[in-house]
């Protein structure tokens, strides 16, 4: 490890009790056999639930589908890793010989991890209120960025978006039912995925918002599908 482990928990803002918890949070296993994987797991189920919170208490008229897809957004892997590099943590990661070799003191899933197991290790330490305050000093940014943005945008743009950083393909409409007069129509329209199965149907007065609706479902399984991995 070649930073100083005390100096990680200066700038997290809290003092440990027992230091062995932050050092055994930044071993990788291929140093270790008594590495951060178990904490990783604690820390993974900590941090959704601190987010959770946090989201539930500032989008109090958001519901469970758009809570669920800010979440997923804040605590994936990506954002994960971009927080440890603000932290330098790569710097403090202890790894066997053959990760150091391959750069994974840069590696997303090993960045991500530690930072997980660090919420553990403060957890084990001193309990649920000193973890959650050091979660949620560490997002206080991401959070106020999604507080900033808020939820306003459509959920075509906001499935659209959500695509784009996933890097896959964008959405395909397509009308499967016009019923009704000329002036009392309802269209019937789905919204599939090129590099996948998922399809989702909406319905409305226009063709628009059908297709809204359906956006909104696609966003519902995706982050049904992120929560169940």
């Amino acid at each position: 490890m070649r930073g100083d482990s005390e100096q990680l928990a200066h700038m997290l803002g809290y003092e440990f009790r027992e230091p062995g918890l932050l050092v055994q949070a930044l071993t990788h296993r291929s140093a270790s056999g008594e590495n951060n994987e178990r904490l990783e797991f604690v820390g993974d189920a900590l941090l959704g639930f601190v987010i959770a919170e946090a989201l539930w208490e500032r989008f109090p008229d958001a519901d469970e589908g758009r809570l669920s897809r800010l979440r997923s957004s804040l605590v994936k892997r990506e954002s994960l890793a971009t927080l440890a590099r603000d932290l330098d943590l790569g710097t403090y990661l202890r790894l066997g010989a053959g990760e150091l070799r391959s750069g994974g003191h840069a590696r997303e899933s090993i960045l991500a991890d530690a930072l997980e197991a660090i919420f553990a290790a403060v957890y084990l330490d001193t309990g649920f209120a000193a973890a959650r305050e050091v979660i949620l000093s560490v997002f206080a940014a991401p959070l106020e960025r999604v507080q900033v943005a808020g939820t306003s945008k459509d959920p075509k743009t906001r499935l659209q978006e959500l695509l784009q950083a996933l890097k896959r393909p964008l959405p395909k409409y397509g009308v499967l039912q016009i019923t009704g007069s000329n002036h009392t129509q309802c269209f019937r329209v789905c919204c599939t995925l090129a590099d996948s199965t998922e399809e989702t149907q909406g319905e409305g007065m226009s063709r628009r918002r059908a297709e809204q609706q359906a956006a909104e479902q696609m966003l519902d399984l995706l982050a049904a599908g992120t929560d169940e991995r």
